[in-house]
Order: C-alpha cells, then sequence, then structure tokens
C-alpha cells in the first residue's frame, strides 16, 4: 500500500455523522475511516457547555488510540463547544462542520441565512459568528429543533405526520425570514431534507455542513499528497456506546449501505486518561 494508511476518525453523539461518513466514502472512497457514535448519551444539543466539552474530548481520546491522520468532528453541538479545545490538546489535524457549513451558505446565496440546529449550537451563537466573519452585512435568523435528533434517531421519516407537524412549528419564523440558504446545523437533519424542503419552497438552498466538511477534508488531505492512502477501496469500522444491533440497523439509513463491522464501546472506556 502506498501512501498514509493511517484512518480518518470521525465522531458524533449518536447516527447523525453517518452522514458525513457517507459524504466522506463518495468524496474519498479510498480512505479507512473509524466512526464512533455515543448512542448512549444522545443528544448532546440538550446537554451543559461543560458537558459536551468533556463528551468531546473523550470520545476524541478514544479514536486517538487509533492513530488516525485526520479527525473530523461531525457533530455541531460539540464543534460549536469544544473545537478550539480538540485543537488546542490534539497534535493533528482537526476538522469540524460549523465553519466548512457557514462557507457554503455565504457562497451559495447573497440573500438571508437561516439556520436550524440543536439548542447547544444556536445558544453557542457559532454559526452567527462565522458567519459574520465571512460576510457581515448578512442577515441570518436561527432556529433551536430540540425534538428532531430524537425522532430521527428512533426511524421516523420525512414523511411521518408526527415530523411534519413538528418540523411546521419550527420552521414558521424561518418561512416569513425566505433564506436563500438553510444550514442544516445538525447532522441527523438530512434526513429530513425532504419534508425541510417542501415546507421552505424551491427557493430556499439546502445546505448540508457535514457535505461541507466532507468537502474539506477532501480537500485538506489533497493538499497533502502524503497523508492521502492510495491502492484499493476503504474500510469502514464503527464503534457505538449504545446496542451495536440497533446501531447496525438504523445506521444503514444514514450511511445509504450495509453496515457489517459494529462494536461496543462502554462509556466508562471513553473516560479520558
Amino acid at each position: 500500500m502506498a501512501g498514509d494508511g493511517r484512518p480518518v476518525c470521525v465522531f458524533d453523539s449518536g447516527l447523525g455523522g453517518l452522514t458525513v461518513v457517507r459524504e466522506l466514502m463518495e468524496a474519498m472512497p479510498g480512505e479507512d475511516i473509524i466512526y464512533l457514535g455515543d448512542s448512549a448519551r444522545v443528544p448532546y444539543g440538550t446537554k451543559s457547555l461543560q458537558t459536551v466539552q468533556r463528551f468531546a474530548l473523550e470520545d476524541a481520546s478514544f479514536l486517538m488510540r487509533h492513530s488516525p491522520k485526520l479527525l473530523v468532528v461531525a457533530c455541531n453541538t460539540a464543534s460549536a463547544a469544544a473545537i478550539d479545545i480538540l485543537r488546542a490538546k490534539l497534535d493533528m489535524p482537526v476538522i469540524d462542520v460549523i465553519r466548512p457549513g457557514a462557507q457554503a451558505a455565504v457562497a451559495c446565496t447573497d440573500g438571508p441565512i437561516g439556520v436550524i440546529a440543536t439548542e447547544a449550537t444556536i445558544a453557542s451563537g457559532a454559526y452567527v459568528h462565522a458567519i459574520a466573519e465571512l460576510a457581515p452585512e448578512r442577515q441570518v435568523c436561527s432556529a433551536a429543533c430540540p425534538l428532531l435528533v430524537p425522532i430521527v434517531e428512533e426511524g421516523r421519516r420525512d414523511d411521518d405526520p408526527i415530523v411534519l407537524h413538528v418540523l411546521g412549528d419550527y420552521l414558521g419564523r424561518l418561512q416569513r425570514f425566505r433564506p436563500g440558504a438553510l444550514i442544516l446545523g445538525c447532522t441527523h437533519y438530512p434526513l429530513l431534507s425532504g419534508a425541510i424542503a417542501k415546507l421552505m419552497g424551491p427557493e430556499t438552498e439546502l445546505i448540508s455542513s457535514g457535505r461541507a466538511a466532507a468537502d474539506r477534508a477532501k480537500e485538506f488531505l489533497d493538499s497533502q499528497p502524503a497523508s492521502s492512502r492510495t491502492g484499493g477501496a476503504g474500510t469502514l469500522k464503527c464503534f457505538t456506546t449504545g446496542a451495536p444491533e440497533r446501531f447496525a440497523h438504523l445506521g444503514q439509513r444514514f450511511l445509504g449501505r450495509k453496515i457489517d463491522n459494529v462494536a461496543f464501546v462502554g462509556t466508562d472506556e471513553l473516560e479520558t486518561r
């Protein structure tokens, strides 16, 4: 095998980060990926800043045992709460989902920008700050959507009456705001993109923060040829703090393909050493 065979590691609070893994696999099919989904402690978005920071450090510490060449923080909440801490503590490149998502939104429209995300991500103001740095004049309207993560983790689809009712309530103010782009500021939300697009209308472009992060990861590895893996298809190994069978079953919907390699890791094993 030529090139750097070390894996790209990814973590999220549950299954949602598999949407980022899906984008990574499409963008870089030759890379080995290791994913940690902290399903036992999902959602992160309703927890305190200090708790999310601790969880993010524990998730990253576990993945560091696999000697990755790149860490992707697929969780928007963890990106908003802990990205600076992670970059300060880890001697390796760390890619988040906030700034790439903001960049993609600013690039696709000259109009106002909407953001939907978890309570913690919205409260952090991370997307507002990132957009302001890129385009200070841009109007931003944000909405916290705390019920969407558990709804998606339950396996409900975007044609479910419960999903449509909840989205209708959350998106009312954003519909009146009429944004040119709407950032899906949580990796679970792309699975509801059909319903979100229908409610927001064709004039609003949906921006997947996960896809933007995958593009940034590819751009980074391409800029450092020695870091790219060459030779054969990449592999995927998943760890979950929840039930592996449930993770594999529900995860297919997020990943778009069967998941064969899932191992259990206890939350006690994630504690920072």
